[in-house]
């Protein structure tokens, strides 16, 4: 029988505009501007049409507030309409950057 995934924080439907910074596969900068599927104060699944690589290093950056975030890529997903969900966990949890008026109770022990 399968073991319940453990989070280490909730995550959260929200459809939040951000744009990811980094290196690309081929080791090509690049920014683009995207949105989340999910948020939490660990991270965020994004649609990303760049191709990245499991593991590396993207900053993401909140253009409402200019609030930028160093993370890694640590899930790659299907591609669909030639974007890929790809999962992006922050370097030091960061609840404060998504803009959740009621974000979780377990958000604020992090």
């Amino acid at each position: 029988m399968a073991q319940p995934e453990h989070r280490r924080s909730e995550r959260v439907l929200a459809d939040v505009a951000v744009a990811i910074r980094g290196e690309s596969e081929d080791h090509k900068p690049f920014q683009e501007e995207t949105f989340t599927v999910t948020v939490s104060a660990h991270g965020a699944l994004v649609m990303l049409g760049t191709k990245v690589a499991l593991g590396q290093k993207v900053t993401l950056l909140n253009p409402t507030t200019w609030d930028e975030r160093e993370g890694r890529v640590s899930f790659m997903g299907r591609q669909h309409a030639g974007l890929a969900q790809v999962a992006i966990e922050f370097l030091k949890p960061a609840p404060e950057f998504w803009p959740i008026s009621s974000p979780p109770s377990g958000w604020k022990s992090h």
